[in-house]
């Protein structure tokens, strides 16, 4: 795909909300990023999103930080809407239908709609490229060392080839826990 058309689809790609069965949020998640993967649907569903916020629980006196989801029963696609890809998430099992008022044309959620709900990421302008070399500074890779293999801006994240038990293994890391290792 030419970077032209690349760009003119990113901007068409809006986001829509998709109403689930209740609990069923991250199954309807993975379920709908395999049809991506089986359908080749990567340039037409760009993120799949189910918003999470932490929380402090108190249970027994014990003070203790969980994940919620925000908006239970709901899942958020940043995708281009046409008839194909709305038939496919239409048809992902657990969807009950897209929010708007009408099923069969459903309404993108506006920029505006997006910041209240403190979703809408802030693009990162990263300093680093495909075939660097980076060091994990967060998360269960801190302090590993990979090669930059590719980088998704929508989804902010790096694929880099890490040893593992004596094998090069992908794996993705938000932009945010890279360094440009110098």
């Amino acid at each position: 795909m030419s970077e032209a058309n690349e760009n003119k689809e990113t901007k068409e790609a809006k986001w829509y909300v998709v109403h689930t069965y209740s609990g069923y949020e991250n199954k309807v998640k993975a379920n709908i990023e395999k049809m991506i993967e089986n359908r080749k649907l990567h340039d037409q569903i760009l993120e799949v999103s189910v918003p999470m916020q932490e929380v402090i629980e108190v249970k027994n006196g014990v003070k203790k930080r969980v994940q919620k989801k925000m908006f239970p029963g709901y899942v958020l696609l940043h995708m281009v809407m046409n008839d194909d890809v709305w038939y496919v998430v239409r048809n992902t099992r657990g969807v009950t239908g897209f929010v708007g008022p009408d099923s069969k044309q459903p309404v993108p959620l506006s920029d505006e709609e997006m910041r209240i709900m403190g979703i809408k990421k802030d693009d990162i302008v990263v300093d680093f490229e495909v075939g660097d070399t980076v060091m994990v500074v967060n998360g269960v890779w801190e302090n590993t060392t990979g090669v930059i293999k590719s980088i998704n801006p929508h989804k902010q994240i790096v694929t880099i080839n890490v040893d593992l038990f004596g094998r090069e293994t992908p794996v993705e890391i938000s932009f945010s826990d890279v360094r440009l290792q110098k």
